[in-house]
């Protein structure tokens, strides 16, 4: 088994879709309007093998309640970070501790996300 669709809860499915793609930097994959009950967007993390998935007729949870999400990064944690910020990400400090690097930010709902360095992988 393998995870490839994690659905995020958002208000504003436009809004969202632009935070992740033109500011986080996520593929845009599939944005379907099915019928007016229904659209299914679905974005991607560059080199990932896993998308989430947004919009309309999507999930029950509250826009925001999605919280901690988790992706790992193979560049430099700074420069990754300098980059979200250059792309109006408010993207926190980097957090070193023993088990990894860390950068965290939220999206317009209060979505929670980090991003994980691990100096020993690379």
């Amino acid at each position: 088994m393998k995870l490839e669709l994690v659905p995020v809860p958002v208000s504003d499915v436009d809004r969202a879709k632009s935070f992740y793609v033109e500011k986080v930097g996520f593929n845009a994959d599939h944005d379907y309007q099915v019928n007016e009950n229904l659209r299914f967007v679905q974005l991607t993390p560059p080199g990932s093998a896993c998308s989430i998935v947004m919009g309309v007729g999507i999930t029950d949870m509250v826009p925001g309640s999605q919280k901690g999400l988790q992706m790992v990064i193979k560049d430099d944690p700074e420069e990754v970070r300098k980059t979200l910020i250059e792309r109006g990400v408010d993207a926190s400090d980097v957090d070193i501790q023993p088990w990894g690097h860390f950068i965290y930010f939220s999206d317009p709902d209060g979505t929670t996300w980090s991003l994980q360095y691990m100096p020993d992988r690379n």
